[in-house]
């Protein structure tokens, strides 16, 4: 463990090194609890929690009815059109193209999808997996439409958000919320079950800005090939599938990617990204400086 002083916290014990060697590290044990005890109730079972604890991850099906779905998804297609926002930084475009990728902040940007992120449905759930009150790490669109939308590359969160955000613990979970049917042909999230109760370092030393990269295409916080076959030998790759309102939550240290989209039928999600009170950031671990504000939020204000 390495022991450093950050200026904005006390000083903190870096359980979780990475980026710090050329070549790959080897798997460690994850120091934390997966489902913390000591939070709330909430509406998730025992047996849920358990299959959490064990997967990384849970499904939601029908989490938001119809009309819901059918406004949420109308505010989604209004943030990538308009102008203004496309011109925003919080709009990453494809590598390689001018479509918008991503946006971020949109808890933020749009009032809909700020009530959206305050729910209780996803908040309650959010408070009794991480034993706590919780703020919003992150928030983001992802867009993948038919004919030609871009996968994202298997990484940890984790990963990234203590090498360049300053997250101690991986005490947080993301909620994707699927506004269109999302299915095995069209860029599902793929997730390896059970591969939240490792860490793995990643090789390569972060490079400065590296969000303005990494975002469109990320290289540095990434497994090798090796790696990413020995997880999925181990694990196997599950796909969470489901139609328009279901919500997949998952371990922010769940070894997670997807295809690209060449069917007609588009994938449109909404990521809320919840991290524990009691896990706010501090100095990044693995990098020059803190990615901005509206990648990683430093106000750690209490969701709902």
């Amino acid at each position: 463990m390495t022991i450093r002083t950050d200026t904005e916290s006390a000083p903190s014990v870096d359980a979780y090194p990475t980026r710090e060697a050329a070549t790959a590290y080897v798997e460690a044990p994850r120091l934390d609890p997966v489902v913390w005890s000591g939070g709330p109730p909430g509406p998730l079972t025992p047996a849920e929690l358990d299959g959490y604890r064990r997967n990384g991850f849970l499904t939601a099906e029908s989490l938001l009815n119809p009309l819901e779905v059918a406004q949420f998804l109308g505010e989604l297609h209004r943030l990538r059109t308009e102008p203004e926002g496309r011109r925003d930084e919080r709009a990453i475009r494809e590598p390689g193209s001018d479509e918008v990728r991503s946006i971020f902040e949109v808890h933020r940007i749009s009032p809909m999808l700020a009530r959206l992120a305050a729910d209780p449905r996803l908040v309650a759930r959010a408070r009794q997996v991480l034993g706590s009150e919780v703020y919003i790490h992150q928030s983001r669109v992802n867009y993948k439409p038919g004919y030609g939308g871009n996968g994202f590359y298997w990484h940890s969160d984790f990963e990234t958000w203590h090498s360049e955000d300053g997250m101690p613990r991986p005490r947080a979970l993301s909620v994707s919320i699927a506004l269109t049917d999302n299915l095995p042909s069209n860029g599902p999230l793929m997730i390896m079950p059970g591969s939240h109760r490792t860490f793995l370092p990643c090789p390569g030393r972060t490079p400065p800005e590296h969000h303005r990269v990494s975002l469109r295409d990320q290289q540095v916080g990434t497994p090798g090939p090796a790696d990413v076959r020995r997880l999925a030998d181990r694990h196997g790759i599950a796909q969470a599938t489901g139609p328009a309102g279901s919500a997949t939550f998952f371990d922010s240290n769940c070894m997670h990617g997807s295809n690209g989209n060449i069917t007609p039928y588009e994938r449109a999600n909404v990521f809320i990204v919840y991290n524990s009170v009691e896990n706010t950031l501090v100095e990044p671990f693995a990098a020059p400086a803190p990615r901005p504000e509206h990648i990683a939020s430093r106000s750690f204000v209490p969701v709902g």
